[in-house]
């Protein structure tokens, strides 16, 4: 999928600038392309540059948390909510565990560290499947539940805006906060639907209930607020939780006598070796969608789009956020190479890079996901696995841009 995907970027534009050029005489559009492919291969060093940094910084605080029992401890508390959501898998079963680990990793904006544990868990659920060619319901729900990715703290979508010159980059917490909440929500209800889940259990609701009623509080909170008020505290709560979840982990590890700087090291040098990972990706995808831009098949691509809207009488500013939307299922470092585009050229504060922020944070990408996570164990039904995580992005899309209107409008 990613090959074609990556392919079809630089087919299309091919096509596009042959047509500039053979009938429409625009014979500089070559050199465009060309000065695309260096200036966005620049670019995807220098926001590699600060990744470094972020994931380095993040997976070290990460790691003393580990060591310290915290993630453990939110293990614990919330294995006999998925034991009820999964009758399948037995009580004390490891992958209970493991799946809570990978939800704690994805919920702290850890999609890196998130991935080798959610990997793990999916094999220790291959192990309860009578039938390994075919998926679970534990394991549907379990994907259907990474792919909506509930993100309460997008950091690395905070490094993207403070790599392009964010004045503030944590003034999208709250509008991914609400569409990502939105996302898993759909997400859940969707697979509890097919798979006649008890969601009104006193187990499930002692779980959810409260968590329901919190975002229902804040979402009243919200409504009363002028649009630059909710922007300031937007702003407030991003950095207040992205601060204190950070001393809450030191203090945590000193208490329970961790040699806290040891194990932050320890986890820095992981983050590392990631981020230096990443940057191959990074550059070949930034350049496909660079050299996409500059040949104006995106142009006319969110042209037709435009027109279709308008025709609906609807206002079009989130267009220019959609380029995010459309590749997001298919490949997150193409959603990132588009995101990273529309900062740059739209503004990283305009509407259309804060709208496409806030989808870029509201779910994961479906079909990346799913091959993964399918592909590790070698299922090849997903059954109804692809249906219910693309209903829960395509909420999460839709909820982005909602709020972003609320938010910025």
């Amino acid at each position: 999928m990613l090959n074609a995907l990556w392919l079809g970027f630089f087919m299309v534009a091919a096509v596009s600038a042959l047509s500039q050029w053979l009938v429409g005489g625009n014979a500089q559009i070559f050199a465009a392309m060309v000065e695309s492919l260096f200036a966005m291969a620049k670019l995807s060093v220098e926001v590699m540059v600060l990744l470094f940094g972020t994931l380095t910084l993040w997976l070290g605080f990460l790691r003393i948390a580990e060591k310290a029992g915290v993630v453990e401890a939110l293990a614990r508390w919330l294995s006999p909510l998925f034991a009820r959501l999964m009758p399948g898998v037995p009580r004390g079963h490891p992958a209970l565990g493991l799946m809570t680990l990978n939800f704690a990793a994805n919920a702290l904006g850890l999609d890196n560290a998130a991935t080798p544990i959610g990997l793990k868990a999916m094999r220790s659920l291959q192990e309860l499947n009578p039938h390994p060619d075919t998926a679970t319901n534990a394991q549907i729900l379990f994907l259907v539940l990474n792919a909506s990715s509930l993100t309460l703290l997008p950091v690395t979508i905070f490094m993207y805006r403070l790599q392009q010159g964010a004045a503030d980059p944590t003034l999208v917490f709250l509008p991914i906060l609400l569409a990502t909440s939105a996302s898993t929500l759909v997400g859940l209800l969707a697979v509890a639907a097919v798979q006649r889940l008890p969601l009104l259990s006193p187990i499930v609701l002692a779980y959810l209930l409260p968590l329901g009623l919190g975002l229902a509080a804040l979402m009243a909170l919200l409504a009363s607020l002028s649009a630059a008020a909710l922007a300031q505290l937007s702003s407030l709560l991003g950095n207040l939780t992205l601060f204190a979840l950070i001393v809450f982990f030191v203090a945590v590890g000193a208490w329970r006598r961790v040699p806290v700087y040891e194990a932050f090291v320890e986890g820095a040098r992981e983050g590392f070796d990631v981020a230096r990972a990443l940057l191959p990706y990074l550059v070949a995808m930034l350049c496909a969608v660079g050299v996409f831009r500059a040949s104006g098949a995106l142009g006319y691509l969110l042209e037709g789009i435009r027109w279709c809207v308008e025709g609906l009488g609807l206002d079009t500013r989130f267009v220019d956020a959609l380029p995010t939307a459309l590749v997001k299922p298919f490949s997150g470092s193409a959603a990132r190479a588009m995101l990273i585009e529309t900062m740059q050229s739209q503004g990283v504060d305009s509407f259309a890079a804060l709208a496409a922020a806030t989808i870029q944070g509201s779910t994961e990408t479906t079909f990346y996901v799913l091959a993964v996570y399918f592909g590790a164990v070698g299922v090849q039904r997903a059954r109804h696995a692809v249906g219910c995580a693309l209903l829960a992005e395509l909420a999460g899309v839709v909820a982005a841009i909602g709020v972003c209107y609320w938010f910025f409008g």
